[in-house]
This record gives C-alpha cells, sequence and structure tokens, in this order.
C-alpha cells in the first residue's frame, strides 16, 4: 500500500516532557492498531506529538502536499488548547477523521489519581477540538470508541476507503469514445464543473481513434487472449477454433487489446462508449469492456461519462474487499405484490467482478448500433447485500442518489436473455425507494457495488461536499421529500453570492 493516513496527536507543553513522552508512547499504542488491522486500506503513519500552532499548521501543509497522503485522523490525547489548530484546520484540503478514544478500555478504578486524570484526558480534549472544527464548518466523520473494538475500526477504515478513492478522483482521467447518446438528458452533464468539484479530468476522442490503435494490433497478441479466454471461461463453442463464429472471438480479443493500449496505457482509468457513434468499429465493444471492468477500470454506454467515473471510484474504494462492482442500468420489473423485483443489465457491459460462476463467453444478434453480432460474458449477479449509485447534474450542483438493496437468484432461468443481469429486492420497498429515486432525479445508470455500504457512499458525499439523497431501509417518502426540500436550500445557500 503506498496510500498513507496520516495519525495527528494532539497535546501541550503545560503537562511536562515526561507526560509528553507518555503520551507520544500511547499514541504509538492507539495509532499502530489502526495500521495492524487488515481493514485498513491505506498505510496509518504516526506523526510526531503536535503542541504548538506552527507545528500544527505544518504538518497540515505537509499532507496538503504528500500525494500518498489521502486523509489525516487527529486525537487529542490529553488537552490540546484548540486555537492552536485553527491556522492548521484553515490549511488542511485532505479528509479529515476526529478519532475519539483513549488508550486504556476500563478505568483502574482502585488506583485513579490526578497523575492519571492529566494524562488520559481526551473525553475533555477532543471536546475542545471539536468545538473548534465545529465553529470552523470543518468537514469531518467523528468517531468515537476504543481502537480494540471491531465496529471503531470498521468504521475509520470505511472513512479510510473513501479517502482513497477521493484521491483517485482527484488524479482521474476519463476518455470518451464518441459524444453523449442523442437527445439523452441525464446523461449529460459540465465536465468544466466535474473537474473544479471532483477533480476528475474528462475528454472526448474520435472512435476511429481507437480503429487506429486496433489495426495495429497483432495476430500473436489476439492469439494469446484467445488462450486466455478458453482457459477462464466457459467459452460458447460456436466460437471455439475452427468453428463458425470464431473470427468474431478473435475480433472481440483485437478490440481488448486495442482498448488495453489506448485506456490503460494512456493512463486512463475510465471510459465511455456510444453504440450511436461506432466508426469503423464491427462489433460494439462487449467482452472487452466487461473485462477491463473486471480489473477496476470505470465504464458507462451512451458516452456517460459521470457513471464511469463513479465505477471506477467505488471500484477503488471497494479494492480487496469481497464482492464486486458493475455498471448497471434499471430495465424492468418483477411487480408481483409484496415480492417486487428489478431486473438490472445492460446491453453487453455488465462486469464479471459482480457473477455468480463461472461467465459464459456467447455471441447473439444486438437488435441495436447495426454492427456485427458482438461477443459477450452473460450471468447472473452473485446474491448478497448491495448499493447502486447514481449521479446526476442539477444544473446548479452534483446529486449523488442511492439505494440499499439485496440481490436475489432470479425467479427463473432466463435462456432467451443472453446478457448480464442482475435481479434485486430494494429497500425499504418497491414503492418507497423507486418513488423516491424519481422525485431525487436519479440517473437511469448506476454503479452496482456488493462490497460497500451506505456508510462508505455517505463517506465519500461528504468529503467531496456533494449532496447524497440515500434511500435505506429506515426511508419514508414524505421524510425524504422534505429532505430534499431542506437539501436544495442548504446547498442553494453554500454556493454563496
Amino acid at each position: 500500500m503506498s496510500k498513507q493516513i496520516w495519525f495527528l496527536t494532539g497535546s501541550q507543553g503545560l503537562y511536562g516532557e515526561d507526560v509528553l513522552l507518555q503520551v507520544r508512547d500511547q499514541s504509538a499504542q492507539i495509532s499502530g492498531a489502526l495500521a495492524a488491522s487488515e481493514l485498513m486500506p491505506a498505510q496509518v503513519v504516526a506523526k510526531p506529538v503536535l503542541t504548538d500552532a506552527g507545528a500544527i499548521r505544518r504538518v497540515m501543509l505537509d499532507a496538503n502536499a504528500d500525494d500518498d497522503c489521502v486523509g489525516v485522523i487527529a486525537w487529542m490525547h490529553t488537552f490540546s488548547p484548540a486555537k492552536m489548530w485553527i491556522g492548521g484546520m484553515n490549511a488542511l484540503d485532505k479528509p479529515f477523521l476526529h478519532l475519539h478514544t483513549q488508550v486504556n478500555v476500563d478505568l483502574p478504578w482502585s488506583t485513579i489519581d490526578m497523575d492519571f486524570m492529566n494524562l488520559n484526558q481526551a473525553a475533555h480534549g477532543d471536546r475542545e477540538f471539536a468545538f473548534i472544527a465545529t465553529r470552523m464548518g470543518v468537514p469531518r466523520k467523528t468517531v468515537a470508541g476504543h481502537v480494540s473494538d471491531a465496529r471503531v475500526v470498521a468504521r475509520i477504515a470505511a472513512w479510510a476507503r473513501a479517502a482513497v478513492a477521493r484521491a483517485e478522483l482527484r488524479t482521474l482521467k476519463v476518455v470518451r469514445f464518441g459524444d453523449n447518446m442523442r437527445n439523452v438528458a441525464v446523461t449529460e452533464g459540465d465536465k468544466v464543473e466535474a473537474e473544479r468539484v471532483f477533480g476528475v479530468s474528462v475528454n472526448t476522442y474520435g472512435v476511429n481513434d481507437l480503429v487506429d490503435v486496433l489495426d495495429q494490433v497483432g495476430e500473436a497478441e489476439v492469439d494469446a487472449l484467445v488462450t486466455e479466454y478458453m482457459d477462464r471461461y466457459d467459452v460458447a463453442p460456436e466460437l471455439h477454433p475452427g468453428a463458425d463464429r470464431h473470427e468474431s472471438l478473435r475480433y472481440g480479443a483485437r478490440i481488448e487489446v486495442a482498448l488495453r493500449r489506448f485506456v490503460v496505457d494512456g493512463g486512463y482509468g475510465a471510459f465511455t462508449t456510444n453504440f450511436e457513434d461506432l466508426g469503423a468499429l464491427r462489433q460494439l465493444p462487449g467482452l472487452a469492456v466487461q473485462r477491463l471492468e473486471g480489473e477496476g477500470i470505470g465504464f458507462a454506454g451512451e458516452g456517460d461519462w459521470k457513471t464511469a467515473v463513479l465505477g471506477r471510484t467505488l471500484g477503488v474504494m471497494a479494492a480487496g474487499l469481497p464482492g464486486g462492482t458493475s455498471f448497471m442500468e434499471d430495465y424492468t420489473y418483477h411487480l408481483e405484490p409484496g415480492n417486487e423485483l428489478s431486473l438490472g443489465a445492460h446491453m453487453l457491459e455488465v462486469s464479471p467482478d459482480i457473477a455468480q460462476g463461472t461467465p459464459r463467453i456467447e455471441i447473439h444478434p444486438l437488435g441495436i448500433g447495426g454492427r456485427e453480432d458482438p461477443v459477450r460474458m452473460v450471468f447472473d449477479a452473485a446474491p448478497g447485500d448491495a448499493v447502486v449509485l447514481g449521479l446526476s447534474d442539477l444544473g446548479d450542483r452534483f446529486r449523488m442518489v442511492a439505494n440499499e438493496i439485496t440481490v436475489v437468484p432470479p425467479l427463473a432461468d432466463m435462456p432467451k436473455l443472453p446478457v448480464a443481469r442482475a435481479v434485486w429486492k430494494a429497500k425499504p420497498d418497491f414503492a418507497t425507494s423507486t418513488e423516491c429515486w424519481l422525485s431525487a432525479g436519479g440517473p437511469h445508470h448506476t454503479v452496482l457495488s456488493t462490497a460497500l455500504t451506505a456508510e462508505h457512499l455517505t463517506d465519500l458525499a461528504e468529503m467531496l461536499g456533494t449532496e447524497l439523497a440515500l434511500i435505506g431501509g429506515d426511508t419514508r417518502t414524505g421524510q425524504f421529500l422534505k429532505e430534499l426540500r431542506w437539501n436544495n436550500a442548504y446547498y442553494r445557500l453554500a454556493l454563496g453570492f
């Protein structure tokens, strides 16, 4: 792990050198416990105990300048007068977590004295610190509890994952092959504002720029990929070497080699395609897109760069966790009363990251795009708890809309639907979740993650200063609509004049 979370401990010189040495050693115990957790997605790096305003400001500026530092955790072991923190907090431009903890779990009831009280007074010092952070309006996550409690570490780790994802956004480059799908509204967006708010750079290339790369792909490279497909997946017989449709599989492999050169080797973390603008491509990219998604590259169809950005962001945030992340689209419903389900899919491009079992590579007509039959992986998504997240541009701001869901097995086989798909039950129920999503202006393209939770999304939205409309198990339509109205007022006032 190259990314770091800096652990800052506040105190002051009032207590004397002996106490500060104890503070240093005990701070190392707390930061060491976090660093040792397998849940942490970044290194936890302890910094020297901070006792004056100059040192505090300096460490914050250093955190800003260090690309490996993705966030800062602060803990007031003793009483650290908070005016010392004003300059540093004003300077900080990295995600911030306030950890409210202490070294001991139990009070030493029979031996506690004033020396112990002077050393172990985070209950006192953290209140002083939290006041100044609140007065200054510093965005932060606050976690209270002992680091031996798995729930505490899990909450810190969730924040740390969001911090890693936020850092990825700051330098993310996205390539769009072609423009937006014609006359579609929700997939449009302000790319300049996205770079200002999120840091992501979105630029368009003609699809024939990709074709130029594809034309340079050698047969040996195609051979190697075809061998990998045959070894790794269940390949339909008509696509096997020597079979009637094998050349279509080879062309799919050729697209994959070209995309890797253009996107991955070009330093892009996400990309889009558009079936209305395929240039000289003979197939709409399917298998190649799925394979790149499965390796963490963000994608969305029809020029939808916002969802492609989310795909990369959530993929980075979920790295190493069980489950997966995929481009998704709400397609149709099963509306049996009391057992309503959503069927999500896309034309070709759902990631095998969420597959149950071994995907099958097949070839079928697409019925859209006017090109040769494309190869694609076909599978059902693995059951489990999940979230879907979409991003809309409301004109004056971006809004994320999320829904907690449960992916379930299909009620029956779907032999005539040759695409990868997911079936899910929305929380708290179909009518509430759908009405709230529509009321929030949530998009039809989303990213589905069976690795992340609402807490991860909440932490990310807080770091980005972006509205999150979250639909979950406790959501009630009337209250949700009120919250949307409150958010409208808050975010418009926050823009200033």
